[in-house]
């Protein structure tokens, strides 16, 4: 990121701009998943990074709910096939599902996406283009463009013959060859890019006002009788603003005054460069449907100076997958949001998520067991740069992944190990003074609960809606006093061992000597001794296997330790008494 921050602020000096605005644009056409998250992201470090050195800097978030509702999406709860007389209507028009707090399709869904952003630290000024296009804000820039009509249809007319990507293969993520060995979870991109292209990409279905009757209009009026959008314009007269259409759904006919009514749009492909020029933008990313021959970005090059502006520098951002969501929400549609992410991490991990990778690598957030991999590689960054020994980038990745411009990013004070908070959350069920017990064996600066949070939470949220039900834990009810009756000279005298000094420092700690230890004793070495025998460590392992089939009845399970500590040692005793 401070390389982009560079480049802007080379651009803002160039060309003499102090105020430095940096730019995002969400359509809440449907739930807004992970994958467009990353459109909010990219310039949220961007913009952070620029006000960290002191310039002046804003991050605005367009809200696109001017846009037309082209479809019912599958899978939303509180929706229905009648929705689909809504289908051309703006989507602030489009009534929200049934049993919604809001008032609107578009304040539905936005609604949750400003309540991660807020979670995430995302300082930004949203932007309804409703309201910038109903109170005649854009009046101006709608006058100018179709004036420019002709200029604008040659530049677009240059670009219709470029081969524009299908909605299905602009969601594939972009391949850089350079993806790094720790990369989370499967394939990047996959399951959502499946998810997303069956919904369709708003941008593979840019419209540039292209008619294959009468003149070319980049105005597109929304009709003042059914609402919709299914307009075609007949004829406009310049010297008095006046521009008359038919509407081909209900027959409808009408002129209209632009230079005093507004009750339509610029189409999209006009529309976002005129926003470039209005809000004065100088960094704006985009996706790969964005940035394919002939789409959106690549003509606005040419548009933008029609209306007194650049382009934007606005590299282009790889695709977001999932690693196997294991339960998809069905008010979802199967496509993972920022607020299903924020139900099983902390926002400084999913932060660091968005921010470890170049914009242009794909990568994937974890809902499977990747999860605790993903959180041990996040504790040791956090070790090893409280320790002084990171990296210069794991070090700049690791602050803005906890600090914004603004100041800190609330954490979790005591942050136990999201692997072993999902086995205390498992073998407890959630029981309070179950989980204080075992936590404060496991963490002495653990006071209360609090102390836990938010990671405490998060990580029983993903053991009762993410984890493999065949995973779940369950403790054996009675010993196994068959296993016990057979057990062999050399495993009797491990357990005794065990026994023996069972509850000499019933801590994880002290768990974790004892379990790893016995092995040692028995073969002569001392319970310190790091280096050991293939031998030793062959007995390790089949001394484990015997534990987690007698305290379990299973051949594998969480780490044992913490197994030991959350069942506690009269139970364990219990068990493994012979």
């Amino acid at each position: 990121m401070s390389r982009l921050a560079d480049e802007v602020i080379a651009a803002a000096d160039a060309r003499g701009i102090d105020h430095i605005v940096c730019a995002s644009g969400l359509s809440p056409s449907g739930p807004i998943h992970l994958g467009n998250l990353r459109e909010v992201m990219v310039p949220h470090f961007v913009a952070d990074e620029i006000k960290r050195r002191g310039r002046s800097c804003e991050h605005v978030l367009s809200w696109d709910d001017y846009d037309r509702f082209r479809k019912v999406p599958q899978g939303v709860q509180g929706i229905d096939e009648s929705w689909s007389e809504h289908i051309g209507r703006p989507l602030s028009a489009v009534p929200a599902p049934r049993g919604s707090s809001y008032p609107s399709w578009a304040e539905h869904f936005k609604g949750a996406m400003a309540e991660a952003l807020g979670q995430l630290g995302v300082d930004y000024r949203g932007i309804s283009q409703t309201q910038m296009y109903a109170s005649g804000a854009y009046r101006g820039q709608i006058l100018l463009a179709m004036r420019e009509r002709a200029a604008i249809d040659e530049i677009l007319g240059r670009h219709r013959t470029k081969i524009d990507q299908a909605p299905g293969d602009s969601l594939a993520p972009a391949s850089n060859g350079d993806e790094a060995t720790d990369e989370v979870g499967d394939k990047p991109g996959d399951e959502l890019a499946e998810a997303v292209a069956a919904e369709g990409s708003g941008a593979a279905g840019e419209d540039d006002g292209a008619s294959t009757v009468g003149d070319y209009y980049p105005y597109k009026p929304y009709c003042h009788a059914c609402g919709k959008d299914f307009t075609q314009v007949t004829a406009y007269d310049e010297a008095a603003n006046t521009l008359t259409y038919r509407c081909t759904a209900c027959g409808h006919e009408q002129s209209m005054d632009l230079s005093r009514e507004d009750h339509g749009k610029l189409v999209w492909k006009v529309d976002w460069p005129m926003r470039w020029a209005y809000e004065r933008v100088l960094f704006e990313p985009s996706g790969v449907d964005h940035q394919s021959p002939g789409s959106s970005f690549a003509v606005g090059e040419f548009l933008a100076p029609i209306f007194g502006w650049e382009r934007p520098i606005g590299p282009m951002y790889a695709f977001v997958g999932i690693a196997g969501m294991a339960k998809m929400s069905s008010s979802r549609g199967g496509v993972p949001t920022p607020a299903d992410a924020l139900a099983i991490m902390e926002p400084h991990v999913l932060r660091w998520l968005y921010v470890r990778r170049r914009p242009n690598q794909a990568f994937s957030v974890a809902f499977n067991n990747e999860i605790h991999r993903l959180y041990d590689e996040w504790d040791a960054l956090r070790r090893k740069v409280s320790g002084g020994t990171g990296q210069p980038g794991d070090q700049a990745a690791h602050l803005r992944s906890v600090t914004t411009a603004e100041g800190e990013l609330t954490g979790t004070p005591v942050p136990v190990a999201y692997r072993a908070l999902c086995s205390v959350a498992d073998l407890t069920g959630g029981a309070a003074d179950q989980e204080l017990r075992i936590l404060q064996a496991m963490d002495g600066s653990i006071a209360t609960l609090d102390d836990a949070r938010p990671r405490l939470d998060k990580a029983a949220t993903w053991v009762a809606t993410q984890a493999d039900p065949e995973d779940r834990t369950v403790v054996r009810a009675e010993p196994d006093a068959a296993a016990l009756a057979g057990l062999s000279e050399h495993q009797r005298e491990a357990l005794d061992l065990l026994l023996r000094d069972l509850e000499v420092d019933w801590t994880l700690e002290g768990l974790t000597t004892l379990v790893y230890g016995v092995p040692k004793i028995q073969a002569g070495l001392d319970v310190r001794d790091k280096k050991l025998p293939p031998a030793v460590k062959a007995d390790q392992r089949a001394l484990f296997a015997l534990l987690y089939r007698l305290l379990l009845g299973a051949d594998t399970g969480p780490r044992l330790p913490t197994l030991m500590l959350c069942i506690g040692p009269a139970r364990t005793r219990a068990l493994l008494a012979h």
